[in-house]
């Protein structure tokens, strides 16, 4: 019967641990724990609650509630610690429950909490029992917080009932105010209404005769606008007209004085060039300036006779470029492929710039290398040498016809020089009055420099 009875209590806690614990013997159950952790040392505590070991009791609750809660569930020893530290904080209420009686006046929550940590004999039905009058003073409590309730409803009904009356006899006040007011609005509105439909009667007239006008005025200024733009575009004709034959005066006029001019100091040169060449006498003669002798210094005749040089001397190329107002006008790659075919066409570029450079600097007249643009692959970044006009043809244009355009920009009687073997070239600068040179023969010049 011993073992019967000592197995129906064990069935009965089983039954109670199957069950979660009510939620206020709960609570208690974890502020009990949270309390007896502070007399307990870190190695004495779960390995779980380590670390809540230097937490207050609040803390403790608040962040280690179910980690308590569990150890004190599955851990005996330190269940044992807790009820042990229990016995000496409540030593009453535990010696009352581990004696079989209860104090009259605990609270069931506070016995039911204490007799799940201490375990005494009959400890599940204290469970139970404090679970059920826990539930019973909830009720109760629910039931009083109810009727508290209930009381206050009825109280603020019967204020919104006489609140709600005196509105209605202030309403029913306001509504006869409001429709006495109503009738005066209602004459007033329909005297305003008649005077609306009048004055909008008026406004659509006036506006019929308004939109005449705007019509009549549209078409005024559209006639307006029309003519003052044909006067505008014939304005601007006339403009456009007035200012091309002023810049072609300009030009012409610019030309011609550039060419006039570039004329006059040839000739002038060419005449002192002459002077100096035949040992020509001063314009003002003495009688001792007749008489046929030889001075020292001056040329003979047959010093002249030796200036006659044939096609494949440079030194004819000198003779040229000594001419006053003398141009050279260069066909580039023509030059290079003859002279070194093999370099690239920047190195042919380069050595052949250089050596009209140094030839400009000798000889002082003016030169301009011609080169094909077709033969670029990518723009040219080249900066030109001092005394050396470099000209790339445009796309379309080849540089035979650059070279020619040259020579005919030139003024009648300027000598111009025109170094290509291109024999098209040759005969077309030849006819617009320029003199013709083999590549080669610039080749030998450049290669004494």
């Amino acid at each position: 019967m011993e073992r019967t009875g000592g197995a129906d209590a064990a069935d009965e806690a089983a039954e109670v641990l199957d069950r979660p614990l009510p939620e206020g013997v709960r609570r208690r159950v974890v502020a009990l724990v949270a309390d007896a952790f502070g007399g307990l040392t870190v190695a004495e505590l779960p390995a779980q609650l380590r670390q809540f070991a230097r937490f207050t009791p609040t803390r403790r609750a608040k962040f280690a509630g179910n980690a308590m809660a569990a150890a004190v569930e599955s851990d005996a020893s330190f269940r044992a610690r807790i009820a042990a530290r229990l016995r000496e904080t409540q030593p009453e209420l535990a010696e009352a429950l581990e004696g079989g009686t209860l104090p009259a006046a605990a609270d069931p929550v506070d016995v039911a909490a204490a007799a799940y940590v201490l375990r005494p004999d009959g400890w599940v039905k204290l469970v139970a029992a404090a679970g059920e009058e826990a539930q019973r003073v909830q009720a109760e409590r629910a039931g009083e917080e109810a009727s508290r309730e209930l009381h206050r409803l009825r109280a603020e009904l019967a204020e919104a009932s006489a609140a709600a009356r005196a509105d209605t006899e202030r309403t029913r006040a306001e509504l006869d105010s409001v429709r006495r007011e109503s009738d005066g609005l209602q004459r007033k509105l329909r005297s305003a209404l008649s005077d609306v439909k009048r004055g909008a009667a008026a406004l659509r007239k006036a506006d019929a005769e308004l939109e005449t006008l705007r019509s009549a005025a549209a078409a005024e200024k559209a006639a307006a606008d029309g003519e003052a733009r044909r006067l505008k575009a014939r304005l601007a004709e006339a403009e456009t007209a007035l200012e091309s034959s002023r810049r072609a005066v300009r030009e012409g006029r610019s030309v011609e004085d550039m060419r006039l001019r570039l004329l006059l100091d040839t000739v002038l040169d060419a005449a002192q060039g002459l002077r100096r060449e035949l040992a020509l006498p001063p314009a003002s003669t003495h009688p001792a300036d007749t008489v046929d002798a030889v001075e020292p210094g001056r040329m003979t005749p047959k010093d002249i006779a030796t200036r006659a040089l044939s096609e494949s001397d440079p030194a004819v190329l000198d003779q040229l470029l000594a001419l006053p107002q003398a141009h050279l006008v260069v066909d580039g790659y023509n030059v290079t492929k003859t002279g070194y075919p093999t370099m690239p066409l920047e190195r042919q570029r380069l050595r052949l710039l250089g050596g009209l450079a140094v030839l400009a600097a000798q000889t002082g007249a003016e030169m301009t290398c011609v080169f094909d643009g077709a033969e670029l692959a990518a723009p040219v970044l080249l900066a030109p040498p001092r005394g050396v006009r470099v000209l790339f043809s445009k796309p379309g244009v080849t540089a035979d016809e650059l070279i020619r355009q040259l020579v005919r920009a030139e003024p009648v009687g300027r000598p111009v020089v025109v170094v290509s073997t291109d024999r098209e070239v040759a005969d077309g600068v030849a006819k617009a009055g320029a003199r013709p040179v083999a590549s080669t023969l610039l080749l030998k010049r450049l290669a004494r420099t």
